[in-house]
């Protein structure tokens, strides 16, 4: 940090807070003058590189997730999950529902396609008991005071810690990944074997990446003492990094297409892929792809991950010789997944049967509401911009049954009288919307993406974007494929990678087999300390004033060691030194604070939080002369999700590590 950096830091805020130094009689540090640097920590390598001979990625998703995984030994085999028991007609994937069953004394009972159809055979006066959780994973990003002691709220209104449930759901991976592997090996497979790699958006803010560490622990995939063996990826990155290897008949270019979904039936490529559609494995040459062959250093993309829940946009560009990506924007997006179709499509039944039955039925019925939303997602996988026949969903009988004994009229009368004629009432017990009913479901979801692409395309660092890959299972919809290629198509070319709800797994799985694929990340917050500065008349606030022992100093000013959005390598040490502000101290405190701003002076300023503290005991040891000025070095280690916080006594060697908290 320059002098003038130092000045800046010490400029006057209008902030009228107390002081929290003043307040805890803090045993305050001071910036020791010429210290200020930041280095690539020559000994953050220190432990040896840890080898695992097997890694294996979860995508955990809001409505689907899966795992694959390879053997180091041939990483060019990346192998999908094996098929799951059940399935959905008119859906074809390999991943399974983000559901979870709790029997009734909320331990766990099944997971995915198994809890579904346990929970809807239920009957009604027992399934009440039962605990099913759907779509949780949106309580990560909607939290704004997220927590170890976050609740979740199951179909019947009861409450269970989120921690516990996220624990269960990757404990479950855990064991079946486990299992697949043992019977593939024909040996039993260890834990410490595998290396584990979890997607998280990367619009998430670092409570929620934190929390998906702990949870991971908390089900055993790896320990607070080993954090190496799991890795918290970021969902575009893992699309990144398997677009790179994409072959030309593995994708497919909007650009270059008329038709929608970019395949003549005489396309050779969809042979190709229909033959492999049955095999498990997909083999990612060594090679870069042809596409990426294209690209020059220096030239940048745009990812755009649609799925479930959010939609993430990351800006990445390419650093030859070695190909490896840098993030040029910070992740932007929001909560506009596939989810928004499905809240549209409530409000219709809203509209049409009224909120106050709607909502009693989802509590009274919660599986025969679980069998409706099934049969939607099925149709709206239908929906495409061409199409003329009308899509119909099938209603299930205790929908209607239970409408006539709530408003004592049919389904049929309420159809009739509700003034929404594009949705019309079937004989075979179907509701029969119209396709652009339908669509019409989708236009507010896929009017907020084209939107926040619009926002992001006009950014300084997004200038020149050569392609834009749309990945992430919402990415399917040939209703989202056709409105991205018509708003962009003519700014940079569109791709779509084949088996594109898997491509966010299949990069996972490269970027555990080699995580310097990722060099350079936005730091989402800015990070700092809380330290004593002298006080200059004139310049600081008066009410930052405090005397001690004769000396004037300015209370909380805000040390800045990386600022939001600034550019940070992982594993990069950031490193300061400080002095004890009172000689006679025997102990010093020092408190590590964050902030969404980089324009923030004082840790009292708003918006700033505590996220960590290091308290170093200062009583030397007898034999050991100490300096009259103490240097105290504090470093900042930046990892992926995690931040090591570790203070450094030089004069005694003594030093404490802190890991950064965002959920205590």
């Amino acid at each position: 940090m320059s002098a003038k950096d130092v000045q800046a830091a010490e400029r006057i805020s209008t902030s009228t807070c107390s002081s929290p130094a003043r307040g805890l009689g803090d045993p305050g540090i001071t910036p020791l003058s010429p210290s200020h640097i930041a280095s690539k920590d020559s000994d953050s390598n220190e432990s040896e590189e840890q080898t695992f001979s097997i890694v294996v990625a979860i995508d955990f998703g809001t409505t689907s997730s899966g795992y694959a995984y390879s053997f180091a030994k041939e990483p060019e085999c990346i192998h999908i999950m094996r098929r799951w028991e059940g399935g959905d007609p008119g859906v074809s994937n390999q991943k399974t529902p983000t559901t979870m069953l709790l029997m009734p004394d909320r331990k766990f009972h099944s997971f995915g396609f198994a809890a579904r159809d346990f929970y809807h055979d239920l009957d009604p006066s027992e399934s009440k008991h039962w605990l099913y959780f759907e779509k949780f994973k949106m309580k990560l990003h909607s939290s704004t005071d997220l927590t170890m002691e976050t609740e979740l709220t199951a179909a019947n209104g009861k409450r269970v810690k989120a921690l516990e449930i996220f624990a269960y759901a990757l404990q479950y991976f855990k064991e079946q990944a486990l299992k697949e592997l043992s019977d593939q090996a024909g040996t039993e497979m260890d834990n410490s074997e595998v290396r584990w790699v979890i997607t998280v958006p990367a619009i998430w803010k670092q409570p929620a990446k934190q929390f998906m560490r702990q949870a991971a622990y908390k089900a055993g995939m790896a320990t607070p003492e080993n954090p190496e063996q799991l890795i918290i990826a970021l969902e575009p990155e893992g699309a990144s990094i398997y677009c790179r290897k994409l072959r030309l008949h593995q994708m497919i270019d909007l650009s270059s297409k008329a038709a929608i979904n970019g395949i003549s039936p005489t396309d050779p490529a969809k042979d190709h892929v229909r033959r492999n559609r049955q095999s498990r494995t997909f083999l990612v040459e060594n090679v870069i792809g042809e596409l990426w062959s294209e690209l020059e250093e220096g030239d940048r993309y745009v990812v755009v991950d649609c799925g479930g829940g959010t939609v993430d946009l990351t800006v990445h560009q390419i650093r030859l010789p070695e190909g490896h990506l840098k993030e040029l924007y910070k992740a932007s997006g929001g909560p506009y997944g596939s989810l928004g179709v499905d809240y549209e499509f409530e409000k219709l039944l809203c509209k049409i049967f009224g909120d106050d039955f709607i909502d009693t039925f989802k509590v009274k019925r919660p599986a025969a509401w679980v069998d409706l939303m099934i049969a939607f997602e099925s149709r709206k996988r239908a929906a495409a911009p061409d199409r003329t026949n009308p899509l119909n969903i099938t209603l299930p009988f205790s929908f209607i049954d239970y409408y006539k004994k709530f408003r004592g009229h049919s389904v049929e009368h309420a159809l009739r009288k509700s003034n929404v004629d594009f949705v019309k009432w079937s004989s075979q017990g179907m509701l029969r919307m119209n396709p652009d009913a339908m669509n019409a479901l989708f236009k507010s979801t896929i009017d907020h993406i084209i939107e926040h692409l619009t926002n992001l395309f006009q950014k300084p660092e997004v200038t020149g974007v050569k392609f834009l890959f749309l990945v992430g299972g919402f990415a399917e919809s040939p209703l989202l494929q056709q409105a991205v290629q018509q708003a962009f198509g003519d700014q940079c070319r569109v791709i779509i990678p084949h088996d594109v709800g898997l491509t966010i797994l299949k990069g996972a799985v490269l970027f555990g087999l080699d995580p310097a694929l990722i060099k350079v990340r936005r730091s989402p917050l800015t990070y700092g300390v809380g330290v004593l500065n002298r006080y200059v008349e004139g310049k600081h606030p008066p009410e930052k004033l405090l005397l001690k022992d004769g000396t004037r100093w300015c209370t909380d000013v805000f040390d800045k060691f990386i600022l939001a959005d600034q550019s940070v390598a992982l594993g990069e040490a950031v490193k300061r030194s400080y002095t004890p502000a009172k000689q006679s101290q025997l102990v010093i405190i020092i408190h590590i604070y964050s902030s969404e701003q980089d324009d923030v002076n004082f840790i009292t300023d708003s918006g700033v939080r505590k996220c960590g503290t290091l308290k170093l005991d200062l009583t030397g040891v007898e034999s050991t002369p100490v300096p009259s000025r103490r240097e105290i070095q504090t470093v900042m280690q930046f990892g992926d999700t995690e931040i090591k916080a570790t203070a450094i006594d030089v004069a005694t060697s003594k030093n404490v590590k802190v890991n950064i908290d965002f959920l205590n």
